[in-house]
Order: C-alpha cells, then structure tokens, then sequence
C-alpha cells in the first residue's frame, strides 16, 4: 500500500485583488496562448508533447537491451544515467512521480539499470539509494513485476513469482474469467509474459550468468533467503478475508505451482506446448505494422522478449519491427535519454483543437482543418479488435489514444474526437466519420450505464485479488470521467435517438457522485478532474445550476479552492480521501475546475474570476505568445502506483477556460 505523503501546500494567504481589468487581461491572455499553441504544431499539423512518467520506464528499456545482448552506446549510456540520477531524490530514492515519496520497487529498478549501465556501487549516490532500500525492507519488499524482471536476470529466484500459466490462454472467452476478462493493458502485458514465464530464462549481468545472481546481494536484507513468499499463507489469508476470492486466488495459485511442478508428462508437456504456440499466435496478431503492440511500453518490450525466447532471431521481422518501435518511443534532450510509457498525439490534437475553437479560432481555419484531417485519416474502421469479444454487434469508428494502435480504440479519445468535430462544425453530425463514431461510442455502454475506457463491462474487480495482481489494474471498469466525456458528446450531437443512453448515463452519474459532491477521476487527477468531465456533460444534456446533483458539486469545487485563486489536488488524493481536491494550484487543476463552474455561474462570481487571474497572472509570456509551467503530474496511468505528466495539458486546459470565460460576455 503506498504511503501517504501529504501534499505541501503553500500556506494560506488573503485572496489577491483582482486584476483591474479582469476581462482584457483574459483576452489578451487567451490570444497569447493560442499563439503559442499554434507555434507547437507538426509540419503534418497535428501536435504531440512528452508523456512523462518515472524512471521505470527507462530501466525496463536498459533491462531489455541487456537481455538481448544489444550494445548501449558508451554516449548513451552516460545519457541514461544522466536522465535517472537526475530524478533521485535526496533521500536516494526514486518514487512513481516526482513529487511522491521514495518507492522501493522504483528504486530497485531504477539501481539495477544503473549498474548494468556501469555506475559502481560506492558512487555517493548509489549508496544513499542503497540505503534507502536497506531501510525500506530491501529487495524482499519489491513488488510483484520488479520481482519478474529480476528473476530474469537470476536476482530473485522464480520461485518466489505467481505462477503465470500459459494455458490461460486456453480458456475460451465464454468463461468466467479469461484473458479477455482482464483489462486491454494487463491482458497485452500477460499474453507475452506467459511466455516468458513458461521459459523462465536467466539472462546474464555484468558479473556474469547465475541463477542466484549475486550482483543485489548488498540490498538485501538476508541474501541467505531469497525465497520470500508474495503472499500470506492460505490460513492466515482465511483468518484475514474470510471466505473471500484472496485466499481462493491464494488456493488456485498452490495447486498451480503443484502443476508447475508436475508439468513433466508427455500430456502436459503437449498441452503447455500448445498454449505457448497460441500465446505466440497471439502476440503476432496483434502486432502491428509499424511494429507496435497495444502503442504502450510495457506489451511492446514483453513481446520482444517472449519472441526471442520463442526463438525468434534479432533480425526476425516481428522483432526488428518491435525494436524500431520501442527507439521511436525515445527521448534526448538535455535532461538525458529517456523512454516513454505512451505517447498522446491524438488526445493533444483533438483537446488542442478544442482549446483553440474554445479560445474563438474559426472552424475553417486551414490550420484546424488539416489537424482535423490528420485525425479523421487514424479512425479505426477494421472489422478486428478486443472489444468485439464482449460487443460482436458493435461496428468499428473509434480512435485509439497512439500513432499506431487498431486493437484497442479508446471510448474517451473518440468521445472527445466527436466534441472537438462538432464544435469546429456542427452540420458534421451527419458525416460518415462523426455517425460511426457515435455508434460505436454507444455501442461500448457498459451495464451499470457507464462508460469505460477500451472494454464493455469489464468490471470484474475481484481479479484484483489474484497474487500476481498487486498494481489493482486488471479491470477496465465504468468511471465518471470518461463517462462524463461520453455524455457531453451526446449532448453536443442532441439526436434523440440516444435518449436511452443518456438517460442510463446520468444514472450511472447519481449513483457514482461521492457523499462530498464530487466525482472520482480514474484518469486525470483526481476528483476536480472527474468532477469537471461530469458537470461539463450535465450542462450539455439539460441540468442547470439548481439540480441537486449540481448543486453540490459547485459547492464542493468552491469550498476547496485554495486561497491563492486556483485549484490543485495531490496524487495521494487517490489513496486517502480526506486530501480529496487538495494540492498546490496548476495550470490544468485549475482550467478544470473554472470548466466545470462556467456553464452553471455567472462569469462574475468571485470564485471564477479568482480563477481566472490565477491562470493570468502565472502565464508566462515572451511577446506575443504565452504558456503556462507544470511540474506536477496531473495525469493518470495506475491510481496508487503509476502516475502522468502530459506536457501539453497546461497549456490546452487553461485556453479551455480562458476561452470560455471571454465567450461568456460576447
């Protein structure tokens, strides 16, 4: 469980007075900020910024290089090391965003690349990272997917790993649990890992090859017993849980390793063979052309290594395609050489178009048309993809969140894609690309009458209980947020045809608003995020200000402004709900909240304009453009355990909001 850290907050000051002439300055700030954002656009007139996360990323990029013998670059390797220490803490830990805490497993990994990389142990800072692993537990306290790689490299012993079966690609979709019962993320992740597990291969290390690799040895607490078990024994977890699906999970995972261990028959070799063979199959399927799997880091490198073990040679054409995909995923600058999760290019180009459009740019300017065009030429019209397990009537139209990604559209995208193709012309309601994005956005409704993000009722919860499972990011579940998104695009396209849907939607919405008034947010941080997709939706399906519903969300949002006139929420927000919409200001923290205020309250209103001359007064401007600075991550992988910075956000939120105030007196 992570620890909280609570948020520092700048102390409480008396409100400033306002700016003399609120409403110029808000115009000359929105103008300056659409120049700017102009500035960012690519020669083929979409935009894509940095999708910062932590240093695990990077480390698992050296781990893979490492396991398959491919040279670093002495330049390189002095680029990494660069970018990693510069993101220590001064305790020597490295945490899952800057600003949080020190975490064990990130500073393990975050070590281990460094010592591939040729960092010797008695560096200053190594010892102060060593330290803080010893204090911490040592490497006995890891979680489960750093214990994964490590094994791979004869660090920690498999036998201290859940059980991974391959055969679980056995069990047919018609089953209770299978893999397509386990979110698009963790289901690209697993398919590869089953392989690898089935292999369980020890790569060597600078020190050599050894299946008790003794490179750590120094971060444990006891090197002698490196056999630690990752969960609680089946009594103990009765006594804790009752029965409950934990020591159930607990139970299938001992008759597995049973299995493991018996898996020396002619049947079960041929069985396990089999479902290695189908693994394979699958990882091959859904790769694509450019050589991405899923467009996400850790599917893409898990299935360059499962094919290698399979046998698949370096200069294969599944793994050369997958290894130029990773490098297009790298970053060099002079904070060092990085790798991404993800990248966003067209969640930045459909919210920039909207922030522009918002912020009073014309529908037909060339500019918008092209971005538009570059958007329109990536919707998904291939009759294949996960989502038609669980939804075969569904037809395609959705857009995926990456460059290259045809198996997993995402329902937020493409609900945003429908606002942002509305507002720069709205007699589009009736264009070919606009009506098969509605259909399949309506199609993917879960049950509950939410809306999630790549899979129809993928709700599940309880495989979060299964031993491999300590991130609780198996499920794809309705949330607020995106359902919100999904609602407002209904809204915008007002076709009674989808009154049912919407009707299902605002059910959901009563039912998921948090006593406090607000709404969770699963992929933005947090509570201001959800609570700004919500009210953003109920204004363009019909709710005024005096719903009860609304009501208390507004009052929410104004009681935890901070003094300074903005709006912030820390990540911990996530883990204890008392430090709900509590954080330092920022840039897109506040845009969300002013969004969410200015359909339901007068442009006046004091919290607003408090708002307002927050973002005014901290743009930073260099002539005729201006910007916005933002070190926190505001933006959502894993709640709990891995967190986004998305560079563009402070800067197409608040044009958002500006843009949306100045309308409100034209």
């Amino acid at each position: 469980m992570l620890e909280i850290q609570k948020p520092e907050i700048t102390p409480a000051l008396p409100k400033q007075p306002l700016l003399k002439n609120l409403r110029d300055e808000a115009f000359n700030a929105k103008e300056k900020a659409k120049n700017y954002f102009f500035s960012l656009q690519k020669e083929d007139f979409h935009w894509c910024a940095e999708l910062e996360s932590n240093v695990t990323i990077t480390a698992e990029y050296v781990f893979m290089r490492q396991m398959l013998g491919l040279d670093i670059s002495e330049k390189r390797k002095q680029s990494i090391v660069h970018y990693i220490f510069g993101r220590q803490k001064d305790d020597g830990s490295w945490g899952i965003a800057w600003n949080t805490i020190g975490d064990v497993s990130t500073t393990a990994e975050a070590y281990l690349a460094l010592r591939i990389l040729g960092v010797e142990i008695n560096d200053i800072k190594m010892k102060k990272a060593e330290e803080f692993i010893l204090n911490h537990g040592g490497l006995e306290t890891i979680r489960i997917f750093t214990r994964i790689n490590f094994a791979c490299f004869g660090l920690f012993p498999w036998s201290s790993v859940p059980v991974i079966a391959p055969e679980f690609i056995l069990v047919p979709p018609q089953s209770p649990i299978n893999i397509y019962s386990l979110a698009s993320w963790a289901r690209g992740t697993m398919v590869p890992l089953f392989i690898i597990f089935h292999h369980k291969p020890v790569f060597s290390l600078p020190n050599g090859k050894s299946a008790n690799n003794t490179l750590l040895d120094h971060l444990w607490l006891n090197p002698k017993n490196k056999n630690i078990d990752y969960s609680d024994p089946i009594h103990e977890l009765l006594l804790k849980e009752g029965l409950s699906w934990k020591p159930l999970f607990g139970a299938a995972d001992l008759l597995l390793q049973s299995y493991e261990k018996l898996n020396k028959n002619p049947i079960s070799k041929k069985i396990r063979e089999y479902a290695v063979k189908k693994c394979e199959e699958w990882v091959l399927e859904h790769q694509e052309k450019s050589g991405d799997w899923a467009g996400i880091f850790p599917p893409m490198v898990n299935s360059v290594i499962a094919l290698y073990l399979n046998g698949y040679g370096l200069n294969s054409d599944p793994i050369k395609l997958g290894l130029k995909a990773i490098e297009d995923f790298t970053i060099e600058d002079q904070e060092g050489f990085r790798v991404e999760a993800c990248q966003s290019p067209v969640w930045d180009t459909i919210l920039g178009m909207i922030g522009l459009l918002d912020s009073g740019v014309r529908g037909d300017d060339s500019r918008l048309v092209k971005a538009r065009k570059w958007i329109t030429d990536l919707q998904l019209l291939v009759n294949y993809g996960d989502w038609k397990v669980y939804n075969p009537k569904g037809v395609s139209g959705g857009w995926s969140f990456e460059y290259s990604n045809s198996w997993y559209p995402d329902v937020d995208d493409t609900a945003a894609i429908i606002i942002g193709f509305l507002k720069q012309d709205p007699t589009s309601k009736n264009s070919f690309e606009v009506k098969r994005a509605v259909e399949w956005t309506v199609s993917m409704q879960n049950d509950d009458g939410g809306w999630a993000a790549f899979d129809i009722n993928n709700n599940k919860l309880f495989l979060n209980q299964i031993p491999f499972s300590d991130m609780d990011s198996l499920c794809d579940p309705s949330s607020p947020d995106v359902t919100g998104r999904v609602l407002e695009a209904l809204g915008l396209l007002d076709d009674r045809k989808y009154d049912e849907a919407v009707k299902k939607g605002i059910e959901y919405l009563k039912k998921s608003q948090e006593t406090q008034g607000s709404w969770f947010g699963r992929w933005g941080v947090n509570y201001i995020y959800g609570t700004s997709n919500v009210l953003c939706s109920l204004n363009r399906v019909g709710f005024d200000g005096e719903d009860p519903m609304v009501k208390k969300a507004i009052e929410w949002l104004k009681f935890v402004q901070n003094p300074d006139g903005g709006w912030g929420e820390c990540l911990e927000s996530y883990e204890d709900k008392t430090l709900m919409g509590q954080g330092v200001s920022t840039a897109s923290q506040t845009a969300w909240a002013l969004m969410a205020l200015l359909p339901f309250l007068p442009a006046h209103d004091k919290s607003i304009e408090q708002g307002i001359a927050w973002l005014i007064e901290h743009q930073k401007q260099d002539s005729n453009m201006g910007y916005w600075d933002e070190k926190e991550f505001t933006g959502t992988g894993f709640p709990n355990h891995f967190y986004l910075n998305y560079h563009l956000y402070r800067q197409y939120f608040p044009m958002m909001a500006l843009g949306r105030y100045c309308a409100s007196y034209e």
